[in-house]
């Protein structure tokens, strides 16, 4: 099973989920919905991030502790970066975003990053909101983000 890339579904708070894991284990892609073509199920092979992910919804895990391998530009990826840096229950706007990736002026372009998020929740993307405090976008959905922001205790009405 080595060299292919490995998959396993498993129902969230929020639907269905499909976790993706490269050859090493490390945590390629979170997504709602199917798994890629070609990939081989292994639902051993990802029991832990299945267990680390059921204790965030259930409010008992505040920080992940998966090895990830997300693929994105060099750009994305100081994003993704960045974005580990913000903490449970913590927010950010995109303009302090961007001020933490050293591109102030790059609102748009960390917007753009933060969508492109292949592992969304574990990189938590939906923690960046708006500079006036609104929710922005989310690429799963605004009754999503607030979903995911419930669980670190913010409440916003979408």
């Amino acid at each position: 099973m080595l060299g292919y890339e490995r998959f396993d579904v498993f129902d969230s708070p929020f639907g269905e989920l499909c976790a993706t894991v490269d050859a090493r284990g490390a945590l390629t892609s979170l997504r709602f919905g199917g798994p890629p073509p070609g990939a081989v199920r292994d639902e051993q092979g990802l029991a832990d991030v299945r267990r680390q992910l059921a204790e965030y919804f259930a409010g008992k895990r505040r920080r992940f502790e998966l090895e990830l391998a997300p693929r994105g530009t060099p750009f994305q990826l100081r994003v993704w970066s960045a974005l580990r840096e913000i903490g449970f229950g913590e927010v950010e706007s995109y303009r302090g975003l961007a001020a933490r990736v050293g591109q102030p002026n790059a609102t748009r372009a960390v917007g753009r990053a933060n969508g492109a998020n292949p592992i969304p929740i574990v990189i938590p993307c939906h923690r960046v909101i708006a500079s006036d405090g609104s929710l922005g976008g989310y690429s799963g959905g605004l009754a999503l983000k607030a979903g995911l922001l419930s669980i670190e205790g913010h409440r916003y009405l979408i």
